[in-house]
């Protein structure tokens, strides 16, 4: 064989080699569609450029795909509300939203713009030095311009800069079309790095590269600090695979730091010397560090806002209250302040000043699932419980009677006691799990496949309905404590006067308000005749709950009367109640609904199922415990009581 000949045979193996390792590298990686959408090349060359040096200015990029299908535009609406409100400039003003052009931006207009958009992106951009920046539009608009660059298009997008957090910040919201049209997709690479790295570009040129005083400073700070730091990182990286690290580094200045940092996390009982420069690193160390700067940070939190009203609640007296706990109770209390635990995925938070002498901090959840808190309402937390719930057991049994389809027919067929409306709620839990889980099937004709592992995906469901809303908060009053001694109503402190279980107050911090108030209260209803002394008891009269409320409704009737231009009629136990649903009407004895009929009015007991009937004909029985509601055509049974 000749020369060429070689040369061809040998190019042929190399070549075959190379097929071969590029198949096996392939099968171990995959494909994960990074790579799909504008922005996706100039990510990779970010990336190759090893952007985060010491020197870069740091700057925190939270990048969300939102949909506005369906209902989305409402969320958009509500969102564009939620980052323009009130305290969150330097001021404490509302937020200015602005544009590209625009100092004082049209939200109205943008989201006109966005009705018909399949979805919108929402960024937060955090610099790390943002408090060296005297104002944040001329650094967003920077970044927003090169994005354009990168991604080839002109983008639409209006902002807000945030100054009421350690961080100032600022919202993005960014339509998702082209400057053609069309659906604006972004590589995902670009939305996980790229966007991040031309930000700490933007910040290193306008601040200047990080000095060696400012690095050291910084760095010295991470030392002794209760949180996963940079030098925590460094560490993990570094350590063998028996978790083994060394304090030594050639670089002098890194190697004091890390053997000082490795002394704090020993302190912390989160590493061990093992003599020498060698070092074992606790098992959970990531985790732990993180939840303790989680805890750090709520204390500040409600240092901060206690602080700001003037309430001295000693440290012992502040506990972070946790629905994961078994048996944890609930928490009575007042509200001290409501806000974001993470403004990106829009978690709330509560912070009560709670009965038991203790100041609560509490995750909510997401705030679009939990009805609006006033500061100063009192309210009981308690922890949801998940899990398959009866309803999910009723569809697989009538499924099962039913050749594994799930119908309202099929229901009322299998259970002739139950009414239609009873029925309903099963199709509505139907329709949730399959919004959520994308894994229940419904046919054309409306029936729905119940599958062998239904119960498995209730469970699943439960458990995602937990983490958007892990508690449950129920409002005792939407009057502050300082009101109710004098109120012509059933207050809440007359509900727990009258308990044969009352909340258990301790004589500290709001429980001491609350005795105090209790006792102005009894004087209130010892004068009013509401209640006697009797041998140093404080005796209450039998119906007391019931007279109070009814002075009341009473009251809150004549002021709807001139409103309505109609005569009130009392609804008494066993009245029927038929007429149109106007609105709920809340007073310090509860949530009432204002039913209009021909030639007057009435008021019943609010029930939160009237949410979805506001304005319709509705039609029920008053009952002593309450009214019996009929929404649906009848087979059978009572509706809702």
């Amino acid at each position: 064989m000749g020369a060429r000949g070689k040369e061809a045979r040998y190019l042929a193996l190399v070549v075959k080699a190379t097929r071969r390792v590029g198949k096996r590298v392939a099968k171990r990686g995959g494909f994960d569609g990074s790579r799909i959408g504008r922005g996706a090349s100039i990510a990779r060359v970010l990336r190759s450029r090893r952007h985060e040096g010491l020197r870069s200015r740091r700057v925190v990029v939270k990048f969300r795909p939102v949909k506005l299908a369906g209902s989305g535009v409402g969320g958009a609406r509500a969102h564009l509300r939620y980052i323009q409100r009130d305290g969150v400039t330097r001021e404490g003003a509302p937020g200015a939203l602005y544009s590209a052009e625009q100092d004082v931006a049209d939200g109205a207009a943008f989201l006109d713009r966005s009705g018909g958009d399949r979805h919108q992106f929402r960024i937060i951009v955090a610099p790390e030095d943002g408090d060296q920046l005297p104002d944040l539009k001329p650094f967003v608009r920077k970044l927003m311009t090169q994005m354009e660059e990168d991604l080839g298009t002109r983008l639409d997008w209006v902002a807000v800069d945030h100054f009421n957090t350690g961080h100032p910040h600022s919202h993005i919201m960014l339509r998702g079309k082209n400057d053609r049209g069309a659906d604006l997709v972004i590589a995902r690479e670009y939305v996980s790095h790229g966007l991040r790295h031309r930000a700490s570009d933007i910040l290193t040129l306008d601040l200047g590269p990080r000095t060696d005083l400012e690095i050291e400073a910084r760095l010295r700070a991470e030392a002794d600090a209760e949180r996963l730091t940079a030098i925590d990182r460094r560490l993990l990286r570094e350590m063998t695979n028996e978790r083994l690290v060394l304090s030594r580094d050639e670089d002098a200045f890194q190697q004091t730091l890390r053997a000082g940092r490795l002394q704090k996390l020993a302190r912390m009982g989160l590493a061990t010397h093992l003599g020498g420069d060698s070092w074992r690193l606790d098992r959970d160390l990531a985790g732990t560090l993180r939840r303790m700067g989680e805890r750090g940070d709520i204390i500040r939190t409600m240092q901060r806002e206690l602080t700001a009203r003037n309430l001295d609640r000693a440290l012992a007296d502040r506990a972070i209250f946790d629905p994961a706990v078994p048996d944890v109770g609930s928490v009575t209390g007042r509200v001290i302040s409501r806000g974001l635990s993470d403004e990106f995925r829009d978690r709330n938070y509560l912070l009560v000043d709670g009965v038991d002498g203790h100041t609560h901090y509490i995750e909510i959840g997401r705030g679009a699932d939990v009805p609006p808190t006033p500061e100063g309402a009192i309210v009981r937390i308690s922890a949801r419980e998940g899990g398959v719930r009866a309803v999910d057991r009723t569809i697989v049994e009538v499924a099962a009677a039913n050749d594994g389809i799930y119908t309202i027919d099929a229901h009322l067929r299998h259970d002739p006691s139950a009414s239609e409306a009873f029925a309903e709620t099963h199709v509505r839990r139907l329709e949730a799990m399959r919004r959520i889980l994308r894994s229940i099937d419904r046919n054309p004709d409306g029936s729905w496949i119940v599958a062998a592992d239904h119960l498995r995906k209730a469970e699943a469901f439960e458990k995602r309905m937990l983490a958007d809303r892990p508690v449950e908060v129920e409002i005792l009053s939407v009057m502050p404590i300082e009101k109710l001694p004098s109120m012509e109503a059933a207050t809440w402190l007359d509900r727990e006067m009258v308990a044969e279980l009352p909340t258990a107050i301790r004589e500290a911090g709001f429980g001491r308000e609350v005795r105090a108030a209790q006792t102005l209260r009894r004087q209130w209803l010892l004068a009013e005749k509401l209640a006697e002394e009797r041998d140093g008891r404080t005796i209450y009269r039998r119906n007391l709950l019931a007279a109070l409320q009814r002075r009341e409704l009473l009251r809150v009737a004549g002021r709807l009367a001139d409103e309505l231009a109609k005569p009130f009629v009392e609804t008494k136990s066993g009245d029927s109640v038929t007429g149109r649903l106007l609105r709920p009407i809340d007073s310090a004895s509860g949530r009432y609904a204002v039913v209009e009929r021909t030639r007057d009015f009435t008021l019943v007991p609010w029930r939160p199922v009237l949410d979805r009937h506001v304005g319709k004909p509705v039609s029920g029985i008053m009952r002593e415990s309450g009214i019996n509601w009929s929404l649906g055509r009848q087979r059978g049974g009572p509706s809702i009581s």
